[in-house]
């Protein structure tokens, strides 16, 4: 099956993992854990860099507290493998043109961005730490270390960035050019123009408007260091004003990040990751040299953590008491009344002991700090079981299981990756992401001749080739209801043209002749993770 929506180097690396250890939840979660890991490791040495140890302790509790790193640090997405490379591109690029020159570490740099090119497009974006660079050093050329060099050395990140995607595009190219097959022809159109410049200049999904980022998502995204922004925006502008070599090339990049994707139509809070670590290194000389100690910022982490106490407390409370119903839409959640009460208690108790004791104690950020890591445990052992029924296929499929006999055959149309994944069973498709009346035709076809044979597929692309009043309704998730359906609810609006069509298909190559099987990977019990 040809996946384009993404470059392969997350796929292959989930691959190598689930090859090495045999589970598919340490393979899918392995790649964002040692991501994490190293992103940690680059901001704590490049901080100390930069400034010294403190800096580099604070820049490390910094980042590892921020609920956007811990997010993705914890989600088997590839959001954290691309920031490790775009941080590891930035170390690089920083310590060439901050402590250098070292053009060693500018070359690597260029490596680096073209990993994070393999894992997602974007791993490019630590070539803007350039332009604040450039600017800084046609205004006060002497705030900045002497890089000479010549163009040849300055090639070397671009080159060093084409290495490792030359090793994969150009066979990738090669092949489907000379193939003639017209699917691989599609995959390369579809990955190098549509999923790239096409998605970000004029996107078909999650549009929102320009100010998105800042007022929707950096302040919860890069949390708890937001709260800070009133007394930290004033000592960038003083360092800034000074001509601070360190806050210019990191505050530029941060600004570069946000402003590049702001122009685009397209907005998901994640795409901003790779510019968290720059703006975590920016705070942290100002954390270590005694913003916490502020009298005005104690007050407001100690607020926050009394809030927190007060709303845990009182959904504790409400759902003892029945109030509003929400330990019946708890309920319809997947959650337990008993553990989501108990876990509200325990959260509001322990955070209401962390405000009375921080303000003795005269230590309301470490009250925070560990307020977050006590949410963040609560988040695993409660949010996640929920997220995995309510965002996931796992109901679905377990539905589906209840109702088709693992003897009978089972078909998928217009399906999403999760569902062949998590169906516990051998099931039967009909190619990926096709034209939908292409694909219903082969599916009709299927049916014909697989009398005793049931296709899961949405109520909305049933048409024309299937009845949806002789089909049986199974679930509605991620905004579609599911179907399923027999060979009763044929139409015949589709049988007659499918052979014809799908001999067309075999002649040019662009399509199975045949549904294809694809047996499960894992064991049913593996697949319900």
């Amino acid at each position: 099956m040809l996946y384009s929506d993404k470059p392969p180097l997350f796929m292959w690396l989930t691959a190598a993992f689930y090859a090495l250890t045999g589970e598919l939840r340490i393979a899918f979660l392995l790649p964002s854990l040692l991501a994490g890991l190293g992103m940690l490791a680059l901001v704590h040495d490049l901080a100390r860099r930069l400034w010294n140890r403190r800096v580099a302790l604070a820049a490390g509790v910094l980042l590892l507290v921020s609920v956007q790193f811990t997010l993705q640090a914890r989600t088997g997405q590839l959001d954290a493998l691309v920031s490790l490379w775009t941080t590891l591109a930035l170390y690089g690029l920083l310590r060439h043109l901050l402590l250098g020159p070292d053009w060693r570490w500018y070359a690597a740099g260029g490596l680096a961005m073209g990993l994070g090119v393999m894992t997602k497009g974007v791993g490019f974006l630590p070539l803007f730490v350039l332009l604040p660079w450039a600017g800084l050093r046609w205004r006060r050329p002497g705030a900045l270390p002497p890089v000479h060099g010549s163009w040849r050395q300055w090639l070397l990140a671009p080159v060093a960035m084409l290495l490792p995607l030359a090793a994969w595009l150009v066979p990738m190219v090669l092949v489907s050019w000379w193939s003639g097959d017209p699917s691989l022809a599609a995959y390369r159109d579809d990955l190098l123009f549509r999923q790239t410049v096409e998605r970000y200049a004029n996107t078909w999904t999650h549009l929102r408007p320009a100010w998105y980022y800042v007022v929707q998502v950096i302040p919860w995204a890069w949390f708890p260091a937001t709260l800070m922004l009133p007394w930290l925006v004033p000592a960038w502008r003083r360092r800034l004003g000074r001509g601070d070599a360190r806050y210019w090339l990191l505050l530029g990049y941060v600004v570069c990040v946000v402003l590049f994707f702001s122009l685009s139509p397209g907005k998901r809070g994640v795409y901003l990751l790779p510019a968290l670590p720059a703006f975590v290194l920016a705070a942290a000389p100002l954390l270590a040299a005694g913003l916490l100690r502020r009298p005005a910022v104690r007050v407001m982490s100690l607020a926050f953590v009394g809030l927190v106490a007060v709303a845990a407390l009182g959904t504790a409370a409400a759902l003892a008491l029945g109030i509003g119903g929400l330990g019946d839409r708890l309920a319809d959640l997947g959650f337990a009344a008993v553990g989501a009460i108990g876990l509200a208690l325990v959260l509001g108790v322990v955070a209401g002991m962390l405000a009375v004791g921080g303000r003795a104690l005269r230590r309301e950020s470490a009250a925070l700090a560990l307020l977050l890591v006590l949410g963040w445990l609560a988040h695993g052992w409660l949010g996640y079981p929920w997220m995995t029924e309510a965002r996931s296929a796992v109901g679905l499929m377990a539905q589906v299981r209840a109702i088709v006999p693992a003897s009978q055959p089972l078909a998928l149309v217009g399906w999403k990756e999760q569902l062949m994944l998590q169906a516990g069973r051998p099931v039967t498709h009909f190619g990926f992401r096709r034209d939908r009346r292409e694909e219903l035709d082969d599916a009709a076809a299927w049916l014909a001749v697989e009398p005793d044979g049931v296709l899961l597929v949405a109520a909305s692309q049933m048409g024309p080739c299937l009845d949806l009043g002789r089909a049986r309704a199974v679930a509605y998730r991620h905004g579609k209801q599911w179907m399923l359906a027999g060979a009763e609810a044929l139409t015949g609006e589709c049988e007659a043209r499918a052979p014809a069509q799908r001999r067309g298909r075999l002649d040019r190559g662009c399509g199975p002749p045949r549904p294809r099987t694809a047996a499960a990977l894992l064991r049913p019990s593996r697949l319900r993770q």
